[in-house]
């Protein structure tokens, strides 16, 4: 599942336009044509079609893992889910078996919605926070503190993984980002969160954001073949690297299950040492 550099990478794509494809701001959605129901969460197919045509896509947002796109009179939000893009491409190309939605934009240009395994949710909504309002904080919010981290880590008795991973706890982050993010703050993916010493919520705090920015700075992780640009995944630490010698310190890289999740640290620098 793409994460929250991932999103973050899409979405300047999307507003910004690059070599390959123009920006989609300001553009008119003239129509949308949609292959396969399910992909709307809200409103119903019909009322989709005929709510979204004439409106004009005003910017092109991120709330966590959501895409956010303000347009004239409603807002439309983006899931990706595990396998979903979105793409530009000139409104004449031949329709890709795997494109769910497709809105055809102002100036001959497309926005389509690609979706594989068929995760991926679509919302058209007047107000977005029934949906993003539950969401914790992005971790990248510049009023969002070292002393706020703290004082949502401590009180929690719950193992530091799948907490982090939890989206109303904070917004964005996923198995790769957490795990490389624990290595760098040296704590072990199973320790309690309120046993952390501010210190170590700290660090860990830095960490996350460190990880964050340079994920984005490197377009994001291309793990499979469903990402493509990014190279973030030259520069793990520990993620998907079992049974390879840590950098830090030559112990090999241990694989185990934390909530259901694949999970990568390094015994030796991430120690448990308390219950």
């Amino acid at each position: 599942m793409p994460e929250l550099p991932e999103i973050e990478t899409i979405r300047l794509r999307l507003r910004n336009g690059d070599h390959e494809s123009p920006s989609i701001v300001g553009r008119k959605i003239l129509s949308a044509r949609l292959f396969w129901n399910r992909t709307l969460a809200y409103p119903t197919p019909d009322e989709f079609q005929n709510q979204i045509q004439g409106e004009i896509i005003q910017d092109v947002l991120r709330r966590g893992k959501f895409f956010v796109f303000p347009l004239s009179t409603k807002y439309l939000l983006i899931h990706l889910r595990m396998s979903g893009d979105l793409i530009v491409e000139d409104d004449s190309y031949k329709v890709h078996k795997h494109h769910r939605l497709i809105f055809s934009l102002s100036d001959g240009i497309r926005f389509a919605f690609n979706n594989p395994r068929k995760f991926g949710r679509v919302w058209l909504l007047d107000d977005p926070k029934p949906i993003l309002g539950e969401l914790g904080p992005e971790p990248l919010d510049p009023d969002f503190t070292k002393e706020d981290f703290y004082g949502r880590l401590h009180p929690r008795r719950r193992q530091l993984k799948p907490l982090l991973m939890d989206q109303h706890f904070l917004a964005g982050l996923g198995n790769i980002y957490t795990d490389e993010s624990l290595f760098r703050a040296r704590l072990h993916p199973v320790s309690l969160a309120s046993t952390l010493t501010r210190l170590e919520s700290e660090n860990l705090f830095e960490a996350i954001r460190d990880v964050l920015r340079q994920g984005i700075l490197r377009n994001g992780a291309s793990i499979d073949w469903v990402y493509r640009g990014g190279d973030f995944q030259n520069y793990f630490f520990v993620y998907r690297r079992t049974g390879e010698p840590c950098y830090r310190c030559g112990t090999p890289i241990k694989r185990i299950i934390v909530g259901q999740r694949s999970t990568h640290f390094c015994p030796n620098c991430q120690r448990l040492s308390r219950d």
